[in-house]
């Protein structure tokens, strides 16, 4: 069976589930919310961005950086969780922005983004757009590199999420918004002190076997069939290697939600497996997708930097 993106044109967050309807209260666990325990729509509705990203400190980072650039009242050094009440993810709040971790790999990704877009749907948030900031692993790029996904792909190099349903293999579409793609890319024209392009981004299920890299505790093949198979990706068209963004696409796309993934490449893996690079100069790679979906950000609200970082509006 396979599913397609569908994307909606009243700006809703959609979910595909009846049975939902006949719940009296959704528990979303792992958020450490619910619909009964929580006004919802009070605390999210006027959410237009949540920014998701796999480190809980880098993403409390971000949401500290996005409260300053967004010119509100306070350091945002004392920004509350959310979800103070678990410890599995962690999320944060600067104005409209929601800034929350989704920990590493599908599995997790995907128990976050299940509720997160129950949320979003039982705020009644609409024009709500999802962006994944991250670090990954560059094919054939300098590292640094910040790399704006225009098809997420399996680690054969096709646009799907194959999600096991029971007993059912259900192939699933990761088509991502071209234009909020191309919309990112200009915003990064303003950021000239790093590159940016837009290319295939391949999801696998592991980091170390299924990323072909020769330094795990396990590996069955030579660094030659590594290297042919890295180039074929490359060939393929994709920049860069990571561990969500199939079924990030897919979620999104199936409830309406306009979603980009955006990573930095941390090291070539045409070059080496190992990330080597002084803690400093990881720090300040990570710093460039948050000041590209900053600006991005800053634009669509009609907020400018004037001189000193003050804020104005251009509305």
């Amino acid at each position: 069976m396979t599913e397609t993106t569908v994307y909606s044109g009243n700006g809703l967050v959609h979910i595909k589930n009846p049975h939902l309807d006949s719940m009296e209260e959704d528990i979303l666990y792992h958020l450490n919310l619910g619909t009964k325990t929580h006004n919802l729509p009070a605390m999210f509705g006027d959410i237009k961005f949540a920014c998701i990203g796999g480190s809980p400190n880098r993403m409390k980072a971000f949401a500290q950086f996005m409260h300053k650039e967004l010119g509100l009242k306070g350091d945002g050094e004392d920004l509350a969780d959310i979800c103070a009440g678990t410890d599995r993810y962690v999320m944060y709040r600067a104005g409209p922005v929601l800034s929350i971790s989704h920990g590493m790999g599908i599995p997790s990704i995907s128990i976050m983004l299940h509720e997160l877009i129950k949320l979003l749907h039982y705020a009644k948030c609409q024009d709500v757009t999802i962006i994944r900031i991250g670090t990954s692993g560059g094919l054939g790029i300098k590292p640094g590199t910040v790399v704006i996904t225009d098809t997420a792909v399996d680690s054969s190099f096709k646009p799907r999420f194959e999600q096991v349903v029971l007993d059912d293999v259900v192939v699933r579409s990761t088509e991502l918004d071209k234009d909020l793609a191309k919309e990112l890319l200009a915003c990064s024209k303003e950021i000239p002190d790093f590159p940016t392009l837009i290319g295939h981004t391949m999801c696998t299920y592991d980091f170390y076997e299924g990323q072909g890299r020769l330094d795990g505790a396990l590996c069955s093949f030579s660094s030659e069939k590594k290297l042919e198979y890295l180039k074929r990706a490359y060939n393929a068209g994709v920049r860069n290697i990571e561990m969500e963004s199939t079924a990030f696409a897919a979620l999104c796309g199936l409830c309406g939600l306009k979603a980009a993934v955006v990573c930095v490449a941390l090291l070539d893996r045409l070059e080496g497996d190992q990330i080597q690079a002084p803690h400093e100069v990881l720090w300040e790679y990570q710093q460039r997708p948050q000041r590209l979906i900053a600006a991005f950000i800053r634009k669509h609200l009609g907020l400018c930097l004037a001189a000193g970082n003050k804020l104005f509006s251009t509305n």
